[in-house]
């Protein structure tokens, strides 16, 4: 298939593919006569894996360590797994912070619907301050 068909199957731009390339995410494909890159099923499956991953929250280089292990098969289930509980404790790490930017902004939002008429802004001089909680 060629390099649009690809894009269309694995729901993708062009040049994605051809960063995926460069990037060694995606091996180069191989070309007509003409110069033409040809893919077979398996960019197909690639580009999905890549996609999936990156939803998952792997970023390009782990995905790319990921794609290495997936091509030792059976021998790679104790790597990803740890792969995954790593990113596991990145990901509630973040839910964590988010909880705490959630929280902080909820008692500014509080701060501001109680002030008077004639007060400087809370939410304001919090961030002038620098009297944003932090815990």
């Amino acid at each position: 298939m060629t390099v649009g068909q690809l894009a269309h199957r694995g729901d993708v731009n062009v040049e994605t593919i051809r960063y995926y390339e460069r990037r060694g995410l995606l091996p180069a494909a191989r070309r007509t006569s003409s110069g033409y890159r040809q893919y077979d099923d398996e960019a197909v499956v690639r580009i999905r894996f890549i996609k999936r991953a990156q939803e998952l929250g792997f970023s390009l280089r782990e995905i790319q360590e990921l794609l290495a292990l997936r091509v030792r098969h059976g021998a790679a289930c104790a790597a990803v797994e740890r792969k995954t509980r790593e990113k596991i404790a990145v990901v509630r790490e973040k839910i964590d912070d988010l909880e705490r930017i959630r929280r902080s902004l909820e008692r500014l939002d509080a701060a501001c619907r109680a002030r008077k008429a004639t007060e400087d802004c809370p939410i304001l001089e919090a961030l002038e301050d620098h009297a944003v909680d932090r815990g």
